[in-house]
């Protein structure tokens, strides 16, 4: 498989694989990794899909880019990586800035995607989110802790947040400090520029919007335009900020499992 893809142009990333069945192809977050975006629900997705998780240069297993990053190259090195594990077709799954990832892979190698779940996602950030991506970059060279608790404002939904006992405050914040992939920067930066509003209309495969709505880093209003947008798409709504797999894991993952299974059996008919 490899020359298929001109392999000396297509990134090389390195890919959690798990399971078998049907395949299922992760997409990830900014600064984060596959692990990161998706352990919460990895194991038991596994159980039913051959599972492929490439993790982004700079995060994981996969070295830092020594080139700016492109939703292009992302879209294609994650295809690749699924193709390398053996899998012919596959739905994507993908989070945050890796919903784009999945749009772009489905519009770029039609005849290899057959679905897609895209949660807490966008087509392009607004300003808030543009800012705040801004903010997150350049606190990494800063005050980890003070980056940590960022995170935890925008990243968590209020009631999750204010839940927390102070042991748990404290644990949060230690494992926010620790986790900073060396490529975060490089995802933030690509973050800032992506949209993919004109791939929307492209888009042949059944789709699953999911949408945090308390999500307070990437608006739910980004999450409905992709729903509005991709043709038949339908959106489902979980009580949640932007941690999806922490703050309404069982929710998330019966969503995914359900339309991955109705697609996997059923005829699609775009409503």
């Amino acid at each position: 498989m490899s020359g298929f893809y001109g392999r000396g142009m297509t990134l090389q990333l390195t890919s959690t694989v798990r399971g078998s069945g049907p395949g299922l192809l992760l997409a990830h977050g900014a600064a984060s990794s596959v692990e990161d975006s998706f352990g919460t629900i990895l194991d038991d997705l596994a159980r039913r899909h051959t599972v492929v998780g490439p993790d982004y240069p700079g995060s994981g297993g996969t070295p830092r880019s020594a080139d700016p990053l492109s939703l292009d190259a992302l879209a294609d090195g994650a295809v690749a990586a699924a193709a390398d594990a053996g899998l012919e077709r596959f739905a994507v799954l993908g989070y945050s800035m890796g919903t784009a990832v999945a749009v772009r892979a489905a519009v770029r190698h039609p005849e290899r995607v057959t679905g897609l779940v895209l949660t807490a996602g966008l087509a392009r950030p607004d300003l808030r989110l543009r800012l705040g991506a801004e903010i997150w970059r350049d606190l990494l060279d800063g005050d980890r802790a003070l980056l940590a608790k960022y995170l935890l404002v925008v990243g968590s939904g209020a009631k999750h947040l204010n839940s927390l006992t102070e042991a748990q405050l404290a644990t949060a914040i230690d494992y926010l400090i620790g986790y900073v992939p060396g490529g975060s920067a490089d995802h933030l930066t690509l973050l800032t520029t992506i949209d993919t509003r004109a791939d929307l209309a492209r888009i042949a495969v059944p789709t699953l919007v999911v949408s945090p709505t308390g999500d307070e880093l990437v608006d739910p209003a980004l999450s409905r335009e992709l729903a509005a947008s991709i043709p038949g798409a339908r959106l489902a709504e979980v009580d949640s900020g932007h941690d999806v797999g922490t703050e309404a894991r069982d929710a998330w993952l019966a969503a995914i499992q359900n339309f991955l299974t109705e697609i996997g059996s059923e005829p699609w008919t775009s409503r």
